[in-house]
């Protein structure tokens, strides 16, 4: 990829440089970054809209430099159950964006403005829900009790290069699975950093501490917390080389007896898991196995060995069985799920795909519409009903359930990929370069996104109405620009 290479020559010099000092750039020391202080000395070295500002920069290099996971009922189910712990949190800023990095290895991390990732290998790592809770509220522990900047103001007012070395790390590393070279460069240069990026003891120590109180609030049981803290020590004890998430977290002994001891102090019960993570997980298990063959037999021996009656198993091995073809057996397997849970999305997009996948489009889409009922703007739905309306040539009806998508999701890359597919098919040529142009923004793509723009520019002719739209996308790509040449 073109804008893969141009990042890693942006990021290698960042990363020489990371421990210079400096003043912050004039498009960050603004007037209108200026908030005033709400009681933390960190304020003084950052203000909550420059960590919103850096954030929001930052995740869009992400974006573009590594894999990230399409899946809408993954997404959603991130999306909606982070903001439900927010909801009980001490975060007070909670515009949030999530990126789920494709790669089984575990990791998961906070950065700035609000920005929350997890790997894949969380879910393959994560034994319950609730275990999969305390990794959440303990990364937004990090965000509510604002550490970046505090691990700044610590560093002796180290300003921007230090900070964009410290997040260009995460970004080598979340990398390094799925590219050598980012592999070879995160080897290389993560050395010199190490130690800015970590967050201290001290932080480290907060972040339990108020991540427990999270998880219990939000009505999780709070033992989940030391509970897989033990695992991961356990992974990092017959492992030569520790998951990324243990390196700028490191567990120890001592830290799993203080987090046990406070979670037994709380004396709260609450729930441990719930079969929709349990089909999260099955989910992700699937897409990293190596044959949906494969996948197929571990699904259908986890059912055996409970005598038919684990859900998640059994949705699995229906997804398995439909990606391996064998329709006629993933109907009789999904059969009882459908009998006891009926309602539930993912069972009904399950339904829905082995009715298209079987040629039965006009009952997959009618599965759709039917839970869209009752629930017309759910995300994954939609998604779904854009997909099948697609597959079965209604170009011009699938693109209005994109747009819809769009306007919901317009942070969202993968969405407005899919729109320029879809008006491209439907005929709206200038539709699709501005969700080309969407696209390439939101992953730091700037020069093809300016080329879309001007594209659609040419499109528009006389459409004074939306020249002038296209003119305010062409400012704020200006300004983003100019805001990324600051770091």
């Amino acid at each position: 990829m073109h804008f893969r290479k141009q990042l890693v020559r942006t990021l290698v010099p960042v990363l020489i440089l990371g421990g210079s000092l400096g003043p912050l750039p004039q498009s960050m020391a603004s007037s209108e970054f200026n908030l005033p202080s709400l009681g933390d000395t960190s304020a003084s070295i950052m203000s909550r809209e420059q960590e919103y500002q850096l954030g929001r920069a930052w995740v869009s290099m992400l974006r573009g430099a590594v894999r990230t996971m399409d899946d809408p009922l993954l997404k959603d189910y991130v999306e909606s159950h982070v903001y439900s712990l927010a909801e009980t949190s001490q975060l007070t800023d909670r515009r949030l964006t999530f990126v789920i990095v494709e790669s089984p290895q575990l990791n998961a991390f906070a950065a700035p403005g609000g920005v929350i990732g997890v790997n894949g290998g969380l879910f393959l790592n994560a034994q319950t829900e609730a275990e999969f809770a305390s990794v959440m509220a303990h990364e937004l522990a990090h965000l509510s009790q604002r550490h970046f900047a505090r691990n700044l103001e610590q560093q002796q007012r180290m300003r921007i290069p230090v900070m964009t070395a410290m997040l260009a790390s995460v970004i080598l590393a979340a990398a390094g699975g799925g590219d050598a070279g980012f592999a070879a460069l995160a080897s290389t240069q993560a050395a010199a950093i190490q130690e800015q990026r970590r967050f201290s003891r001290q932080n480290e120590q907060e972040a339990d501490r108020v991540g427990l109180l999270n998880l219990q609030q939000a009505g999780y049981d709070p033992r989940a917390m030391p509970d897989m803290f033990e695992r991961l020590a356990r992974i990092s004890r017959f492992s030569q080389t520790p998951p990324e998430f243990l390196l700028t977290h490191p567990v120890n002994q001592s830290r799993i007896a203080d987090s046990r001891n406070r979670a037994e102090q709380l004396a709260a019960e609450g729930r441990l898991d719930s079969i929709d993570y349990q089909m999260m997980r099955a989910r992700v298990q699937l897409h990293h196995e190596q044959s949906p063959g494969l996948a197929a037999q571990r699904f259908r021996l986890l059912l055996d060995e409970h005598q038919g009656e684990h859900a998640a198993a059994r949705y699995g091995l229906t997804l398995a069985l439909i990606r391996a073809g064998q329709y006629e057996e993933a109907g009789r397997v999904l059969e009882p799920l459908l009998q006891a849970r009926g309602n539930s999305v993912p069972v009904v997009m399950a339904a829905a795909e082995l009715d298209a996948s079987a040629g039965r489009m006009d009952q997959a889409l009618a599965r759709i519409e039917s839970r869209l009922q009752v629930n017309p703007d759910n995300f994954p739905l939609l998604q779904a009903k854009a997909d099948l309306l697609l597959r079965s040539g209604k170009h011009a009806q699938s693109a209005q359930v994109i747009d819809q998508l769009a306007r919901q999701r317009a942070d969202d890359p993968d969405i407005w990929y899919l729109a320029a597919e879809i008006r491209g098919l439907a005929g709206n040529i200038l539709g699709v370069h501005l969700a080309r142009a969407e696209y390439f923004m939101l992953t730091s793509d700037l020069d093809q996104a300016e080329e879309q723009l001007g594209l659609a520019l040419d499109r528009a002719g006389n459409d004074y109405v939306q020249a002038a739209r296209i003119n305010t996308r062409m400012q704020d790509l200006s300004n983003h620009r100019a805001l990324l040449k600051s770091f």
